[in-house]
Protein backbone atom coordinates (compact mmCIF):
# COMPACT_ATOMS: atom_id res chain seq x y z
CA UNK A 1 0.00 0.00 0.00
CA UNK A 2 1.19 3.21 -0.81
CA UNK A 3 0.42 6.25 0.98
CA UNK A 4 0.95 9.90 1.63
CA UNK A 5 3.31 10.22 4.39
CA UNK A 6 2.58 12.33 7.45
CA UNK A 7 2.83 16.25 7.52
CA UNK A 8 5.40 17.57 8.60
CA UNK A 9 7.85 14.57 7.90
CA UNK A 10 10.90 15.27 5.85
CA UNK A 11 12.04 13.31 3.02
CA UNK A 12 9.96 11.51 0.39
CA UNK A 13 6.06 12.40 -0.25
CA UNK A 14 5.07 8.71 0.13
CA UNK A 15 5.52 6.37 2.38
CA UNK A 16 4.97 2.08 1.29
CA UNK A 17 3.82 -0.41 3.75
CA UNK A 18 3.28 -4.27 2.82
CA UNK A 19 1.59 -6.42 5.14
CA UNK A 20 -1.68 -8.22 5.36
CA UNK A 21 -5.04 -5.59 5.83
CA UNK A 22 -6.64 -6.77 8.57
CA UNK A 23 -9.58 -4.32 9.02
CA UNK A 24 -10.76 -1.28 6.56
CA UNK A 25 -13.48 0.03 8.99
CA UNK A 26 -14.54 3.42 9.51
CA UNK A 27 -12.04 4.95 6.89
CA UNK A 28 -9.45 3.50 8.65
CA UNK A 29 -7.50 1.05 7.84
CA UNK A 30 -4.76 -1.51 9.49
CA UNK A 31 -2.34 -2.88 8.33
CA UNK A 32 -0.18 -5.78 10.04
CA UNK A 33 3.33 -6.00 9.30
CA UNK A 34 5.59 -9.42 9.18
CA UNK A 35 6.74 -8.68 12.23
CA UNK A 36 3.46 -8.21 13.82
CA UNK A 37 3.62 -4.81 13.77
CA UNK A 38 -0.27 -2.92 13.68
CA UNK A 39 -0.14 0.45 11.30
CA UNK A 40 -3.60 2.56 10.97
CA UNK A 41 -3.98 4.50 7.94
CA UNK A 42 -6.52 6.78 7.09
CA UNK A 43 -8.26 6.52 4.39
CA UNK A 44 -7.69 9.61 3.09
CA UNK A 45 -4.24 9.15 2.78
CA UNK A 46 -4.29 6.13 0.83
CA UNK A 47 -2.69 6.73 -2.75
CA UNK A 48 -2.29 3.35 -4.57
CA UNK A 49 -2.81 -1.01 -3.20
CA UNK A 50 -2.72 -3.84 -4.58
CA UNK A 51 -2.55 -7.48 -3.77
CA UNK A 52 0.94 -8.70 -3.62
CA UNK A 53 1.14 -12.68 -3.94
CA UNK A 54 1.77 -14.69 -0.69
CA UNK A 55 5.53 -15.95 -0.32
CA UNK A 56 5.83 -19.76 -1.08
CA UNK A 57 4.54 -21.83 1.94
CA UNK A 58 7.93 -23.36 3.75
CA UNK A 59 8.69 -26.82 3.54
CA UNK A 60 11.87 -27.16 5.99
CA UNK A 61 11.98 -24.54 9.43
CA UNK A 62 12.94 -21.28 8.90
CA UNK A 63 15.99 -19.01 10.05
CA UNK A 64 15.63 -17.05 13.17
CA UNK A 65 17.60 -15.00 15.81
CA UNK A 66 16.92 -16.23 19.55
CA UNK A 67 15.36 -12.40 20.37
CA UNK A 68 12.87 -12.57 17.47
CA UNK A 69 11.44 -15.74 18.97
CA UNK A 70 11.81 -15.30 22.90
CA UNK A 71 10.10 -11.59 22.07
CA UNK A 72 7.18 -13.46 19.59
CA UNK A 73 6.85 -16.27 22.34
CA UNK A 74 6.43 -13.41 24.83
CA UNK A 75 3.61 -11.80 23.12
CA UNK A 76 2.32 -15.29 22.73
CA UNK A 77 1.76 -15.80 26.40
CA UNK A 78 1.14 -12.25 27.93
CA UNK A 79 1.14 -11.79 31.28
CA UNK A 80 -1.11 -9.80 33.25
CA UNK A 81 0.91 -7.52 34.63
CA UNK A 82 4.46 -6.73 33.14
CA UNK A 83 7.20 -3.84 34.08
CA UNK A 84 10.52 -2.85 32.88
CA UNK A 85 13.79 -3.05 33.88
CA UNK A 86 16.28 -1.35 31.31
CA UNK A 87 15.92 -3.94 28.91
CA UNK A 88 14.51 -6.76 30.56
CA UNK A 89 10.70 -7.22 31.63
CA UNK A 90 9.56 -7.99 34.59
CA UNK A 91 6.30 -10.28 34.33
CA UNK A 92 3.67 -11.54 36.61
CA UNK A 93 0.32 -13.71 36.49
CA UNK A 94 -0.80 -14.49 39.69
CA UNK A 95 1.76 -17.48 39.35
CA UNK A 96 -0.02 -19.15 36.73
CA UNK A 97 2.65 -20.92 34.58
CA UNK A 98 6.88 -20.09 35.15
CA UNK A 99 6.71 -18.28 31.52
CA UNK A 100 4.42 -15.89 32.99
CA UNK A 101 5.85 -15.27 35.67
CA UNK A 102 9.45 -14.56 35.16
CA UNK A 103 11.65 -12.14 33.94
CA UNK A 104 12.81 -12.33 30.29
CA UNK A 105 16.25 -10.79 30.29
CA UNK A 106 16.40 -9.11 26.63
CA UNK A 107 19.60 -6.73 27.13
CA UNK A 108 20.82 -4.70 29.72
CA UNK A 109 18.89 -4.01 32.88
CA UNK A 110 20.59 -0.93 33.34
CA UNK A 111 22.23 -1.43 36.63
CA UNK A 112 25.11 -3.75 37.93
CA UNK A 113 23.79 -7.53 38.18
CA UNK A 114 23.47 -7.61 41.90
CA UNK A 115 21.45 -4.37 42.09
CA UNK A 116 19.04 -5.80 39.19
CA UNK A 117 18.37 -9.17 40.51
CA UNK A 118 17.82 -7.60 44.19
CA UNK A 119 15.23 -5.35 41.97
CA UNK A 120 13.77 -8.34 40.55
CA UNK A 121 13.13 -10.13 43.93
CA UNK A 122 11.64 -7.19 45.73
CA UNK A 123 9.15 -6.93 42.50
CA UNK A 124 8.14 -10.60 42.94
CA UNK A 125 8.21 -9.84 46.77
CA UNK A 126 5.91 -7.86 46.72
CA UNK A 127 3.44 -10.08 44.70
CA UNK A 128 3.72 -12.72 46.66
CA UNK A 129 5.73 -14.72 44.22
CA UNK A 130 9.15 -16.36 44.06
CA UNK A 131 11.58 -14.79 41.41
CA UNK A 132 12.11 -16.20 38.66
CA UNK A 133 14.69 -15.71 35.48
CA UNK A 134 13.86 -17.33 32.12
CA UNK A 135 17.14 -17.61 30.21
CA UNK A 136 18.45 -19.19 27.06
CA UNK A 137 20.91 -21.31 25.65
CA UNK A 138 22.32 -23.33 22.95
CA UNK A 139 21.59 -20.65 19.99
CA UNK A 140 23.13 -18.08 18.75
CA UNK A 141 22.16 -14.82 21.09
CA UNK A 142 21.33 -16.64 23.91
CA UNK A 143 22.76 -16.22 27.61
CA UNK A 144 24.94 -18.91 28.75
CA UNK A 145 26.62 -15.99 30.57
CA UNK A 146 23.87 -14.68 32.44
CA UNK A 147 23.15 -18.26 33.19
CA UNK A 148 26.67 -19.09 34.70
CA UNK A 149 26.53 -15.67 36.77
CA UNK A 150 22.91 -16.88 38.26
CA UNK A 151 24.26 -20.13 38.83
CA UNK A 152 27.72 -18.67 41.00
CA UNK A 153 24.93 -16.58 42.76
CA UNK A 154 23.04 -19.42 44.33
CA UNK A 155 19.94 -19.07 41.59
CA UNK A 156 18.40 -22.76 41.05
CA UNK A 157 17.37 -24.06 37.59
CA UNK A 158 14.28 -26.19 38.08
CA UNK A 159 13.07 -26.59 34.77
CA UNK A 160 14.33 -26.98 31.11
CA UNK A 161 12.93 -26.97 28.52
CA UNK A 162 13.05 -26.67 24.45
CA UNK A 163 11.73 -24.39 21.37
CA UNK A 164 11.37 -26.02 18.34
CA UNK A 165 10.62 -24.45 14.67
CA UNK A 166 9.31 -25.46 12.08
CA UNK A 167 7.53 -24.80 8.63
CA UNK A 168 3.51 -24.45 9.04
CA UNK A 169 2.57 -25.71 5.42
CA UNK A 170 4.11 -29.67 6.36
CA UNK A 171 2.04 -29.31 9.05
CA UNK A 172 -1.33 -28.29 7.49
CA UNK A 173 -0.95 -30.84 5.04
CA UNK A 174 -0.55 -33.93 7.68
CA UNK A 175 -4.47 -34.18 8.25
CA UNK A 176 -7.78 -33.04 7.04
CA UNK A 177 -8.65 -31.90 10.39
CA UNK A 178 -12.10 -33.26 10.24
CA UNK A 179 -14.17 -33.01 13.51
CA UNK A 180 -12.32 -30.15 14.49
CA UNK A 181 -13.82 -26.92 15.55
CA UNK A 182 -11.96 -23.52 15.34
CA UNK A 183 -13.38 -20.52 18.12
CA UNK A 184 -11.75 -17.25 19.19
CA UNK A 185 -12.71 -18.01 23.01
CA UNK A 186 -11.69 -21.32 24.92
CA UNK A 187 -15.23 -22.17 25.82
CA UNK A 188 -16.27 -24.63 29.19
CA UNK A 189 -15.87 -27.82 27.13
CA UNK A 190 -12.01 -26.62 25.92
CA UNK A 191 -11.33 -25.86 29.37
CA UNK A 192 -12.47 -29.53 30.89
CA UNK A 193 -9.86 -30.78 28.89
CA UNK A 194 -7.08 -28.64 30.00
CA UNK A 195 -4.61 -30.19 32.41
CA UNK A 196 -4.18 -27.35 34.57
CA UNK A 197 -7.23 -27.81 36.97
CA UNK A 198 -8.96 -24.83 38.33
CA UNK A 199 -8.33 -22.36 35.97
CA UNK A 200 -8.93 -19.18 37.54
CA UNK A 201 -9.68 -15.67 35.61
CA UNK A 202 -5.77 -15.36 35.58
CA UNK A 203 -5.30 -18.08 33.78
CA UNK A 204 -7.93 -17.21 31.35
CA UNK A 205 -6.25 -13.56 30.68
CA UNK A 206 -3.26 -15.32 29.60
CA UNK A 207 -4.39 -18.26 27.62
CA UNK A 208 -6.57 -15.20 25.83
CA UNK A 209 -10.05 -16.31 27.05
CA UNK A 210 -12.99 -13.69 28.41
CA UNK A 211 -10.07 -10.62 27.64
CA UNK A 212 -9.66 -8.27 24.98
CA UNK A 213 -7.31 -10.54 23.75
CA UNK A 214 -9.52 -12.70 22.43
CA UNK A 215 -10.59 -10.04 19.28
CA UNK A 216 -7.54 -8.07 19.15
CA UNK A 217 -6.52 -9.26 15.77
CA UNK A 218 -10.15 -8.43 14.10
CA UNK A 219 -9.13 -4.96 15.73
CA UNK A 220 -5.55 -4.84 14.36
CA UNK A 221 -3.88 -4.57 17.61
CA UNK A 222 -1.95 -7.84 18.10
CA UNK A 223 -1.58 -11.81 17.78
CA UNK A 224 -4.19 -13.70 16.50
CA UNK A 225 -5.36 -16.08 19.42
CA UNK A 226 -7.40 -19.35 18.26
CA UNK A 227 -9.09 -22.58 20.50
CA UNK A 228 -9.35 -25.66 18.33
CA UNK A 229 -11.79 -28.88 19.98
CA UNK A 230 -12.69 -32.13 18.92
CA UNK A 231 -15.87 -33.17 20.63
CA UNK A 232 -16.38 -35.43 22.58
CA UNK A 233 -18.88 -37.96 22.51
CA UNK A 234 -22.35 -37.86 24.07
CA UNK A 235 -21.37 -34.27 25.78
CA UNK A 236 -18.58 -35.87 27.44
CA UNK A 237 -15.02 -33.32 28.00
CA UNK A 238 -13.55 -32.90 23.89
CA UNK A 239 -11.33 -35.73 22.40
CA UNK A 240 -8.69 -33.28 21.93
CA UNK A 241 -7.87 -29.84 22.03
CA UNK A 242 -4.92 -27.45 20.75
CA UNK A 243 -4.21 -23.28 21.22
CA UNK A 244 -2.37 -21.07 18.39
CA UNK A 245 -1.42 -17.57 18.10
CA UNK A 246 -0.48 -15.87 14.47
CA UNK A 247 1.68 -12.98 15.38
CA UNK A 248 3.41 -12.13 11.61
CA UNK A 249 5.07 -14.55 9.87
CA UNK A 250 5.19 -16.58 13.31
CA UNK A 251 2.45 -19.29 14.43
CA UNK A 252 2.66 -20.56 18.00
CA UNK A 253 1.56 -24.08 19.43
CA UNK A 254 0.54 -25.26 22.49
CA UNK A 255 -2.17 -26.54 24.77
CA UNK A 256 -2.37 -29.94 22.93
CA UNK A 257 -3.96 -32.11 24.34
CA UNK A 258 -5.47 -35.58 23.66
CA UNK A 259 -8.17 -37.56 25.94
CA UNK A 260 -6.48 -40.79 27.20
CA UNK A 261 -8.61 -43.06 25.97
CA UNK A 262 -8.82 -41.67 22.31
CA UNK A 263 -4.82 -41.35 21.58
CA UNK A 264 -2.78 -43.18 19.15
CA UNK A 265 -5.78 -41.89 16.36
CA UNK A 266 -4.37 -38.64 15.22
CA UNK A 267 -6.25 -36.26 17.37
CA UNK A 268 -3.48 -34.11 18.35
CA UNK A 269 -2.22 -33.70 14.28
CA UNK A 270 -5.54 -33.29 13.21
CA UNK A 271 -5.58 -30.43 15.67
CA UNK A 272 -2.48 -28.98 14.70
CA UNK A 273 -3.41 -29.10 11.10
CA UNK A 274 -6.69 -27.37 11.17
CA UNK A 275 -4.78 -24.69 13.45
CA UNK A 276 -2.12 -24.62 10.82
CA UNK A 277 -4.34 -24.22 7.79
CA UNK A 278 -5.96 -20.93 9.61
CA UNK A 279 -2.28 -19.72 10.34
CA UNK A 280 -1.26 -20.15 6.43
CA UNK A 281 -4.73 -18.13 5.96
CA UNK A 282 -3.16 -15.18 7.95
CA UNK A 283 -0.07 -15.30 6.30
CA UNK A 284 1.99 -17.61 8.86
CA UNK A 285 4.86 -19.26 7.48
CA UNK A 286 6.95 -20.39 10.68
CA UNK A 287 5.61 -22.02 13.27
CA UNK A 288 7.58 -22.52 16.63
CA UNK A 289 6.06 -24.82 20.16
CA UNK A 290 8.03 -25.81 23.07
CA UNK A 291 8.33 -29.11 24.38
CA UNK A 292 10.07 -30.62 27.92
CA UNK A 293 13.00 -32.11 27.53
CA UNK A 294 11.86 -35.84 29.42
CA UNK A 295 7.94 -35.70 27.24
CA UNK A 296 9.18 -38.39 24.91
CA UNK A 297 5.99 -38.89 22.83
CA UNK A 298 5.91 -35.86 22.10
CA UNK A 299 9.11 -34.88 21.08
CA UNK A 300 8.40 -37.78 18.72
CA UNK A 301 5.34 -36.20 17.58
CA UNK A 302 6.82 -33.21 16.60
CA UNK A 303 9.89 -34.50 14.89
CA UNK A 304 7.42 -36.29 12.71
CA UNK A 305 5.98 -33.25 11.94
CA UNK A 306 9.27 -31.31 10.85
CA UNK A 307 10.21 -29.42 13.67
CA UNK A 308 13.81 -29.80 15.30
CA UNK A 309 15.14 -28.16 18.47
CA UNK A 310 16.21 -24.19 18.26
CA UNK A 311 16.76 -23.40 21.43
CA UNK A 312 16.48 -24.80 24.69
CA UNK A 313 15.48 -22.45 27.78
CA UNK A 314 15.65 -22.62 31.68
CA UNK A 315 13.95 -21.01 34.25
CA UNK A 316 16.21 -20.05 37.79
CA UNK A 317 14.65 -19.53 40.87
CA UNK A 318 15.75 -17.19 43.55
CA UNK A 319 18.39 -18.32 46.13
CA UNK A 320 16.74 -19.61 49.74
CA UNK A 321 12.92 -18.88 48.40
CA UNK A 322 10.46 -20.15 50.83
CA UNK A 323 6.53 -20.72 50.12
CA UNK A 324 4.77 -23.15 47.33
CA UNK A 325 6.71 -24.46 44.10
CA UNK A 326 4.60 -22.60 41.43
Amino acid sequence: MRRLSEPGVAGEKFTDTVGVLTSWDNGVLRITRKNGESVRVPESALVAGKVVPSAPARRRGPAASYEELARVAARAWRPVESERLGEWELRAAAGFTRRANSVLPLGDPGLPLDEALTAVRRWYAERGLPAYVQTATGAEGTQEPLCAELERRGWVREVTAEVWTGGVAQVADLSEGTGVVLSREADEAWLARYQRKGVSEVALRVLGRGSPRASEAERGGGPSVWFATVPGADAAAPAAIGRCVVDGRWVSFGAVEVDPAQRRRGLATAVMAALARRALEEGASAAWLQVETDNAGARALYAGMGFAAHHAYHHYREPASAGTDR
